[in-house]
């Protein structure tokens, strides 16, 4: 009996403020490795945001329940011909904030190799304990996709918000069970919201770390969670990969041939969906808006005229640019729909690997010998946290 009761995880003393001051729930996000990870986008994801934002131990689960070492064996340090150091493989629930200190849960490290429903069922409890709201895991899967057009990222749940911006599939799939998986079940069956999003990354970088599908990932999280994330240093690094993709592989006209074929696929099947869910948005384009949208838009304008303190007189010349009026030049070039000429060439190679910048993740003992430092070193400025959120 005492080797079933045995501590599953152990909660942080003094336990750390998991709500905030106006939210009385918060939302679980699982970004565990070892799974349906291609482009290595789920740990990259949580490492960025361990390493770029605020956060606390909350509970820290027993590896030696969990985990079987001989297929995650730890790495050993040797310094002058001695054992310097062992590191551990953490897996644990930690308290973040994101960059306007709204708090969120993580939990994160390698997937348990044993006792997937034990486990499961532990973080449902601590999903209760904390007051969780939703739960959504995180995963990536290699897929015949181009990276020249944009990157799809799929959702699947038990709750409609989850799919109001994302594409979904409407059929049975069988798909090899996980750790993430478990947790979705269990939550699912004790009533509460839970689901997940999967990037689609191209098979052919699905081995090296590929930022964009890590910073779609997050972008999904920033709107589901309502949180706001410091993107900006993956951006730096999407744009990195789509260059060296570019410059590695433009003149190279046999692979330019697969990559059309792979882009004649892509839109076909999108074509597809879109006339199976008229108004759906498809990756890279803004979702039509409904007539009940359309009447809360207008309104909020409504509201906004009869703020004002002089309201446009009949007949009145309409402001000048210099008046908070966007000069032509200055409107944006990007918007859904416009194409950049070098795509046309873009295609892709087995031989790309760019690696993020690395963040050094600092640990709780670290936090406790610095004074009024709340981020690691590494992490976004306060000006680029500014202007991430899009």
């Amino acid at each position: 009996m005492a080797d079933k009761e045995r501590s599953m995880y152990e909660l942080e003393y003094p336990a750390p403020e998991v709500s905030g001051a106006h939210e009385s729930t918060v939302t679980m996000i699982v970004a565990l490795q070892g799974y349906a990870d291609a482009g290595h986008a789920v740990e990259a994801a949580a490492d960025h945001l361990l390493a770029a934002l605020d956060n606390r131990l909350v509970a820290s689960f027993n590896n030696d329940e969990l985990i079987d070492y001989r297929s995650r064996r730890p790495t050993v340090t040797l310094r002058d011909s001695h054992i310097d150091r062992v590191d551990k493989l953490e897996l644990g629930l930690r308290v973040l904030r994101d960059v306007e200190g709204h708090p969120f849960l993580l939990l994160s490290g390698p997937e348990p190799d044993l006792r997937w429903d034990g486990f499961s069922q532990a973080v449902a409890d601590l999903a209760e304990k904390y007051g969780v709201d939703k739960t959504i895991c995180l995963y990536s899967a290699p897929m015949a996709v181009p990276h020249t057009r944009p990157m799809v990222v799929s959702a699947h749940g038990n709750f409609p918000a989850l799919k109001n911006k994302h594409i979904f599939f409407d059929s049975i799939v069988h798909l090899p069970g996980s750790a993430q998986l478990t947790i979705e079940s269990v939550l699912q069956r004790r009533g509460k919201k839970t689901g997940g999003y999967t990037a689609m990354v191209p098979n052919y970088v699905s081995g090296s770390f590929y930022p964009e599908a890590t910073l779609n990932l997050l972008r999904a999280v920033e709107d589901i969670a309502n949180v706001k994330l410091p993107l900006h240093v993956l951006e730096r690094d999407a744009e990195k990969v789509e260059e060296q993709l570019y410059q590695q592989t433009a003149e190279n006209g046999e692979i330019q041939q697969v990559v059309g074929l792979l882009e004649q696929q892509y839109d076909e099947r999108l074509a597809e969906f879109q006339e199976a869910h008229p108004g759906m948005a498809l990756p890279g384009e803004a979702a039509i808006p409904t007539s009940e949208e359309l009447g809360e838009e207008f309104e909020r304008f409504l509201a906004s005229v009869s703020d004002r303190e002089t309201p446009p007189q009949p007949g009145a010349l309409p402001p000048r640019a210099s008046e908070n009026t966007q000069e032509p030049s200055a409107q944006r070039t990007d918007a859904p729909g416009t194409t950049d000429p070098r795509e046309a060439l873009r295609s892709f190679t087995e031989e790309t690997a760019v690696y993020p910048e690395h963040h050094e993740r600092k640990t709780d003992e670290d936090r406790e010998t610095e004074e009024g430092v709340d981020k690691p070193e590494g992490s976004p400025s306060a000006d680029d946290e500014t202007d991430d959120h899009q």
